[in-house]
């Protein structure tokens, strides 16, 4: 078995823990002795081993003379588990080809300097970019502590996200409404303005069998929420917080009362400090979120520069309607100059639709 055969092995298996490691990252490993391989795994939960220990507690032979494949760089310190290195120089293994530098302070670098030390051969960055990819979320949560932000929306080839009527359900097809929420499994959590609120009493919940539901968060200035609302009559069920600037009298106690936390972070406007919000969710290890917003909080967040990648549904559909409402809204940019760009999109097709996948340029356009 070649190193690229072995890796990706690697990579597949850290897939696994898709939905289920935050605030960890996803990290597969593979151990190979004489052109076989006799241990793999992958981090399945966090606080559960991580993915070295799981596959050295695999392993059909002694592991001592063989060669790791690791996605990620074995930490090195003693956090929620004991330190990968540890387990890797007790084993007796001689290579470890890393794929991803660890950007937490705690590790980066200091992992593969260990088991150098040790006199381990270590070899870096090996297929790096795909073992990158598995990570965007953990590498930004870790760097930056406030949460990564993926806004998704469907729309028409108009760019349109409902009829002049305010109906939306549906612009896209089965197969892109069940990609959503392989979505919401896989973040951890869910983002929606009261708009979406007031209109839809939707349950932001996954569907996916076997998923698992993320945390329910609401902007909601004026604490205008439903107490009859789906989201609060299921509150004690699935985690709900809801950021205010203000409140009615008895409203928040009545809340709290079903369960759902509510958080007040007023800015000089009256309105939920956005800035604020994601600090309080990354201290509560929400690592990353999924926005569905309606155009109004999504140009907000647009604006305070809080998203970083975006996800279109294209539908090929026509709506048309000077009010119909669009993906972002608000004030929008002046000129052309001060867009929001974007990357180069990747394509995917869903059934009858389009997945559009961007990230979201460093230099977006800030208030001035």
């Amino acid at each position: 078995m070649n190193d690229q055969t072995c890796m990706a092995q690697a990579i597949a298996l850290a897939k696994r823990g898709l939905g289920w490691t935050s605030p960890n990252p996803l990290v597969g490993a593979v151990l190979v002795k004489e052109g076989q391989i006799i241990g793999e795994g992958w981090h399945k939960r966090c606080g559960g081993l991580h993915a070295e220990r799981e596959a050295l507690a695999a392993c059909t032979e002694h592991p001592a003379g063989a060669t790791l494949y690791v996605t990620l760089e074995p930490c090195c310190h003693q956090g929620r588990q004991p330190p990968c290195t540890q387990a890797i120089l007790e084993a007796g293994i001689s290579r470890v080809v890393i794929g991803s530098r660890d950007p937490n302070p705690l590790v980066h670098g200091k992992g593969a300097a260990l088991l150098r030390q040790a006199g381990v051969q270590v070899e870096e960055d090996f297929m790096r970019d795909a073992c990158d990819a598995l990570n965007p979320v953990f590498f930004h949560y870790i760097t930056h502590k406030p949460p990564y932000v993926a806004m998704k929306y469907a729309m028409t080839a108009d760019g349109k996200i409902a009829c002049h009527t305010g109906l939306s359900q549906w612009v896209t097809g089965t197969a892109a409404r069940s990609h959503v929420h392989t979505l919401r499994h896989r973040y951890r959590g869910i983002l929606a303005g009261i708009g979406t609120v007031l209109q839809d009493d939707p349950q932001l919940t996954c569907r996916m069998e076997g998923g698992r539901n993320p945390v329910r968060i609401v902007c909601d200035s004026q604490l205008r929420i439903p107490l009859d609302a789906k989201l609060c009559r299921t509150a004690k069920e699935v985690p709900t917080l809801v950021a205010c600037a203000s409140s009615p009298p008895g409203k928040q106690e009545a809340l709290e009362a079903l369960g759902v936390t509510v958080l007040k972070l007023p800015n000089p406007q009256g309105q939920v400090d956005l800035p604020a919000l994601m600090a309080e969710l990354g201290r509560r290890e929400v690592d990353g979120i999924l926005l569905e917003g309606g155009g109004t909080l999504n140009e907000s967040m647009l604006r305070q520069g809080l998203v970083h990648k975006v996800y279109c549904y294209l539908a090929p559909k026509l709506f048309g309607g000077r009010d119909a409402k669009s993906p972002v809204e608000g004030q929008g940019v002046d000129c052309p100059q001060q867009c929001w760009q974007l990357s180069p999109p990747v394509c995917t097709p869903m059934g009858e639709d389009l997945l559009l996948e961007y990230e979201v340029m460093e230099h977006v356009y800030r208030n001035h």
